[in-house]
């Protein structure tokens, strides 16, 4: 962590209501849908600074208004200071809950001010400490490694520490305003996106095995999504551990909520939202702007346009405006049917909603097609989320394998002076190359110089002339009289008589 960037960690805990919703990255996921309502012990409120000075026992309001320019983005219609939740009690170690908002390119750069989540403990039979990372993107979460990237240490960043019993925490991480170190995103990729997430880098408990048993429900934090059902399946992220085909999501990484199968999928958005600046706004006159989402920000009246928002007028405020949710199309599973609806109205009468700007002229429901899987093969009749699920690319509503040409499938194509290409096998083959299967890549990850897919090749060309001949064996042995590391040809740490019969057989069939 910078030490140079001046946080304020503020944490309030929040009085309401709970639903409870147990969840695993097992294969039974329909248990993230579980939902009990539970009651809060306690309050608490914690605002300081990372270099440890205590600042006030108060709540940073978000909105903050800086020159007129200043909004706060959520795809949540919770209440920050106290309101029903679901826990999303399958959360484990190292997986990510992160949400990206879209702006238009006029508001970029842009400065985060503020940022917040809401984790709670059920019936929590011991006090609870969880250790958590605030993570930031200038793009959308999966666009490769956080911009910004702060860590809780217990000292200056504090952990996440809550009393026994049924307790929730607003955890709020903010800059300070006269740290010349601020969080600046300059729309780098060009998507118009920010994002923000939480990763929970230790449980107070977890199990050896998150996969297979859920962290215990009665002894960690967890993070919550709203009661009011899922609004921005878009919006919302999870990173989720790799627990194979049948995990949350299938062979783990970043998801959207929009692709996670109805069993695993969260029932609402993240309790979450971010307080950012417009740099280079001029400051104008603003006013409360109904976002097509039915939720409100402040801002002026050419930025709410741009954002597909409904502006109610100079001065007025998100407080006293009225706003509705846009309609959406709305798929109904039982019949395949369509109907444009409020989202709150769709999840109600029992359908799922495609989301914003979304009509049933211009979505299709519940797809099913042809999908092409990574050795080259082709699976017929399949959804999206069967064909993510078998690591496969699905090919669109209706598509056959019978018309579906799926490419044949790369991988490492290890050479045998060490250098590594991404190429069919019928190409590595041809080349001389060993390949090293599907979907292998040439990534050098532990930075020794060679791919690491190639460190299990068999590469007998001691020299890099590109030829296997005696040379190769001469300076081999060499290698070996010497205790060389280079002869440690098995891979096991040790130089013995097994290196010497493992290389003479490569040596022999040229791998």
């Amino acid at each position: 962590m910078d030490g140079r960037i001046a946080l304020f960690a503020s944490v309030l805990a929040c009085a309401g209501s709970l639903a409870l919703g147990q969840s695993a990255s097992a294969p039974a996921e329909k248990s993230r849908k579980k939902e009990i309502p539970v009651g809060l012990d306690d309050m608490f409120y914690m605002h300081i600074q990372t270099d440890g000075d205590w600042v006030a026992d108060v709540n940073i309001p978000p909105g903050r208004q800086y020159r007129g320019c200043t909004n706060t983005s959520s795809h949540t219609d919770a209440d920050f200071e106290g309101d029903s939740y679901v826990l999303q009690m399958g959360f484990a170690e190292k997986e990510i809950a992160a949400a990206s908002y879209v702006l238009t390119p006029d508001q970029f750069p842009v400065k985060v001010e503020l940022m917040e989540m809401i984790f709670a403990t059920y019936q929590a039979i011991e006090t609870t400490t969880t250790q958590w990372s605030i993570l930031v993107w200038d793009g959308p979460p999966n666009s490769g490694a956080p911009a910004y990237e702060f860590n809780s240490d217990g000292l200056i960043l504090p952990h996440i520490i809550l009393p026994p019993g049924t307790n929730g925490i607003n955890v709020q991480v903010s800059v300070d305003p006269n740290d010349p170190d601020q969080i600046i995103l300059y729309n780098n990729n060009g998507t118009n996106t920010i994002s923000f997430g939480i990763r929970i880098d230790k449980h107070n408990y977890q199990p050896q095995d998150p996969c297979l048993f859920a962290p215990p429900s009665n002894r960690n934090a967890f993070p919550t999504t709203d009661a009011s059902g899922l609004l921005s399946a878009s919006g919302n992220w999870l990173k989720g551990l790799n627990c194979g085909p049948f995990g949350c999501p299938p062979n783990g990484g970043w998801a959207k909520f929009s692709s996670l199968s109805s069993g695993c999928r969260p029932s609402g958005d993240w309790v979450m939202r971010m307080t950012w600046t417009s740099i280079n706004c001029s400051g104008g006159e603003t006013g409360a702007c109904c976002l097509p989402n039915g939720t409100c920000v402040e801002t002026d009246a050419a930025t709410c346009a741009a954002g597909g928002g409904l502006f109610q007028g100079n001065g007025s405020t998100c407080g006293t405006a009225n706003c509705q949710q846009q309609v959406q199309a709305c798929c109904f599973e039982s019949t395949g049917g369509c109907l444009n609806l409020k989202p709150s109205d769709c999840l109600a009468a029992g359908g799922v909603p495609g989301g914003l700007g979304t009509a049933c002229n211009t979505i299709t429901c519940f797809p099913v097609g042809a999908a092409c899987l990574p050795d080259g093969s082709c699976i017929d009749g399949v959804t999206p989320e069967e064909a993510a699920a078998l690591g496969g690319t699905f090919q669109g509503d209706g598509t056959v394998c019978q018309s579906t040409n799926c490419p044949l499938p790369t991988g490492a194509s290890c050479f045998p002076n060490g250098f590594c290409l991404v190429l069919t096998e019928a190409d590595a083959i041809a080349a001389g190359a060993t390949w090293m299967g599907p979907g292998t890549n040439c990534n050098d990850g532990d930075g020794d110089g060679k791919a690491d897919a190639c460190q299990s090749a068999c590469i007998p060309d001691t020299n890099g002339d590109g030829a296997v001949d005696t040379r190769d064996v001469v300076l081999f042995l060499n290698w070996w009289s010497s205790n060389d590391s280079n002869a440690d040809f098995d891979d096991n740490g040790s130089i013995d008589t097994r290196d010497v019969i493992v290389f003479l057989n490569a040596w022999a069939t040229g791998c």
